[in-house]
This record gives C-alpha cells, sequence and structure tokens, in this order.
C-alpha cells in the first residue's frame, strides 16, 4: 500500500495561504519529465562553434575598441619601455624625471605624478624593485589602486524601487545627449524599458537630437511643448542654470522618493585636468555620483580619468570611444590601466604550452608581437567559463624566437 504524501493530505487551504492556486500532487500518477521532452541546445549540432564565432566576434570588438580607443595616450607612454629596457640603478633619477614627463605630458596631473613617481624612487632605492618589468608592474600597480581605492564602485546603482531615474549632466558640447542615447541602448538590452525626458530644450534641435536617439533605439521619449527650459547643462560658471538644475533634482525627488537613482556628469575627455572644476562645481551644486568621460578615443589626455578619481573620489562609470551605439562602455579599471600603458613586445613573454597553463582569473589581455610575428593573441575572460580565442599557433624566423603561442607574462 503507497502511503500518500504530506502535501495530498491537505484538504483545505490554511487561511495564510488562501489565495495562492492549490494543486495536488501523487508522485505515483504524475508523469515524469523524460529527456525526449527537454532538447538540449547544446546538442545541436555546431551550436558550441556558431556560440564561440559570435562571442568571439563581440570579445574582440569590445577588445579593439577600449585598446584602440586610448591609442594616443599609449604613444605618449610608450617612453616607459623604451626607458626600463635598459636601466640601471645608476639611471634611476633620469629615468624617473622622463616617466614624470610622460606622466605629465598625458594629464595625470601635478599631485598623482608626484606620488607615483616618488612612490617608485622609494621602491627603488630599498631595493623592492630590481629590474625594469618589475618597475613597469609596480606603476601600474600604483595606477590602479589610485583607481580601485576610491572609484571601486562602477555598477549603477538603480535600487528595487521601480521606476529608476538617471539624470544626465554636463556643460554644454560634452556628450550629453549622445551619451544618454548609448546608455538607453544598453539598458533596454539588458531588459530595461525606458523613457527619455528631454530636459535640455532651450538648446537649437536638441530635443529633435533626442528624437532621433529615441527612434534609433527604440525608446520612448517625454518633450516639453514650449521650448523654454534649459537644465541639464550650460556652463559651471552660469548660476541661474546651476539653480534650475538643483529646482529639477528637487522636484524628481517630491515625485518619486529617493530619486534620481543616479546623477552622471558628461565630461569632455579633450578637456583633460581642465574637466577638475567643473566636476568639483557640479558635485558641490547636485552632488554628482559617477562620471561618463566622452570623446577619448580621439584623446591623449587618458590620464586625466585618474585624475577625476583620485581628487574627487567619484568612480568612473562609462566611457565612451566612439560614435556608434556600442560605443559607450562601462569602465573597468584594470582593462584600463592594461589600454594605456604600452604592452611587452614578445621578448618579454613566455612560452606556454597547452596542457599545463594557469591562465589569467579575470581581464582582457591583448599581446602585440613584433613585426616578424604571423598574428596575435586575443585572451578575454568575462564569463564563468574560460573562453579563449587563439588566432593561430605564432611563428618567428628569427631562430633566436622561440615559437608561440604567446601570452603576456
Amino acid at each position: 500500500m503507497a502511503f500518500p504524501t504530506q502535501l495530498s493530505l491537505i484538504s483545505k487551504p490554511s487561511p495564510l495561504f488562501s489565495n495562492l492556486p492549490r494543486t495536488r500532487f501523487n508522485p505515483s500518477t504524475t508523469a515524469r519529465p523524460t529527456a525526449s521532452r527537454f532538447k538540449c541546445l547544446a546538442s545541436q549540432t555546431g551550436f558550441f562553434t556558431r556560440l564561440g564565432r559570435l562571442i568571439k566576434e563581440k570579445a574582440k570588438s569590445d577588445v579593439e575598441k577600449i585598446f584602440s580607443g586610448f591609442s594616443k595616450t599609449r604613444d605618449n607612454l610608450a617612453v616607459i619601455d623604451e626607458l626600463l629596457l635598459y636601466w640601471n640603478l645608476a639611471d634611476t633619477d633620469r629615468v624617473l624625471d622622463e616617466l614624470e614627463e610622460a606622466l605629465l605630458v598625458s594629464d595625470f596631473g601635478p599631485r598623482i605624478t608626484i606620488k607615483i613617481v616618488e612612490s617608485l624612487r622609494e621602491d627603488i632605492l630599498s631595493g623592492k624593485l630590481k629590474s625594469g618589468s618589475e618597475i613597469k608592474d609596480a606603476l601600474k600597480k600604483c595606477v590602479l589602486d589610485l583607481l580601485t581605492k576610491k572609484g571601486s564602485k562602477t555598477e549603477l546603482r538603480l535600487g528595487f524601487r521601480k521606476p529608476a531615474v538617471i539624470m544626465i549632466v554636463g556643460v554644454n558640447g560634452g556628450g550629453k545627449t549622445t551619451s544618454l542615447g548609448k546608455l538607453a541602448y544598453r539598458l533596454k538590452n539588458e531588459g530595461a524599458k525606458i523613457l527619455m525626458a528631454a530636459g535640455d530644450t532651450f538648446r537649437a534641435a536638441a530635443s529633435d537630437q533626442l528624437e532621433i536617439w529615441a527612434e534609433r533605439t527604440g525608446c520612448e521619449i517625454v518633450v516639453a511643448e514650449k521650448e523654454n527650459a534649459k537644465a541639464s547643462s550650460g556652463l559651471h560658471t552660469n548660476f541661474s542654470l546651476m539653480e534650475e538644475l538643483i529646482a529639477c533634482k528637487k522636484a524628481v525627488g517630491k515625485v518619486i522618493p529617493g530619486a534620481p537613482n543616479e546623477i552622471l556628469l558628461v565630461l569632455d575627455g579633450n578637456t583633460g585636468l581642465n574637466m577638475l572644476p567643473q566636476a568639483r562645481e557640479f558635485n558641490e551644486v547636485v552632488g554628482i555620483t559617477g562620471f561618463v568621460l566622452t570623446k577619448l578615443d580621439g584623446s591623449a589626455r587618458g590620464g586625466c580619468v585618474v585624475s577625476v578619481v583620485d581628487e574627487l573620489g567619484i568612480p568612473v562609470k562609462f566611457l565612451g570611444v566612439g560614435e556608434g551605439l556600442e560605443d559607450l562602455q562601462p569602465f573597468d579599471a584594470e582593462a584600463f590601466v592594461n589600454a594605456i600603458f604600452p604592452l611587452r613586445d614578445a621578448c618579454c613573454c613566455k612560452r606556454l604550452s597547452h596542457k599545463s597553463t594557469c591562465w589569467p582569473a579575470s581581464g582582457i589581455y591583448i599581446v602585440q608581437m613584433c613585426q616578424k610575428a604571423s598574428s596575435s593573441i586575443v585572451i578575454m575572460q568575462n564569463f564563468p567559463l574560460y573562453i579563449i580565442f587563439l588566432s593561430c599557433v605564432l611563428t618567428c624566423t628569427d631562430d633566436n624566437w622561440c615559437k608561440g603561442p604567446w601570452i603576456l607574462s
């Protein structure tokens, strides 16, 4: 005799769960699912091949955007490899002086530059750093620490209360409208329903430009009937416009308690260190929660990213590296550091075997080989499963070069 289960003995729902639908369960009569009822996608022929191809194309595109976006900054810092390649203890002062000049040219700022150089000088004289490669690794670690200690919270804080409100502010010509469109496209692809509200309706064709972005991204938009309001932008020295910005923030908070969830300041990367006064003023007025740095794909002042984070302790949340819809990249400190500093060439790489390889735990790495090498390697790990793309096994004709594959040591 089969004993009834505990669920089948319940004849009446309890008052606490009286509104929930009731379903009796009898394991002896309930049909068990069979394997034929479920078709695993992985069992389809060529599934992983197609999946790998799609992921590879997307990963390669994202890596190239970040890496190429800081090419001019990387060119300014290319002297670092030349200095450290033949470094010795007697040349410490000369090397650090030229390193200081390279950092200043890239708009790291005097305070950050002095902090980095003096830290390296202390470690060199104490004997902690004994080679050029160790000095470069310490340099990258210094910059990474400056970015992560004060600007580690790079994710959007949208909270659980709906709707979430993101306020985009900035000076004229900084790229607010374009950044809004790209951000809306990204959030929509993540499953959010987006409503754009045009707050900069005083500038000529501002609403028309935002309507074009709303059409491109497939989002809804709200514009004012009378184009006489200007609150999202202006110059940070314009007192009346900044007061209107405060009024807008208060009005949003009255309608939706706790809003806005995020106040993002859009800064033009071409302005370099000149963005610091803007950031201070906007932060004092409305309380900035994050930065969006735009137009960095054509700027040689990538060091300003480190300066603005260290100066105000506010994280950079997005980087604009192009004009396309997908050219707004979430800020990743490690990927940024790897992009602005020149990578070591093949002579500084290690030969790794396929079977006993300890792959990096996270981050994006690109190994640029010498001109004799036939290709390069892109290794990306942003997934639970390590996905490694090797374009080919690298071989060089010179006997002094080992055969690939290669990975940055």
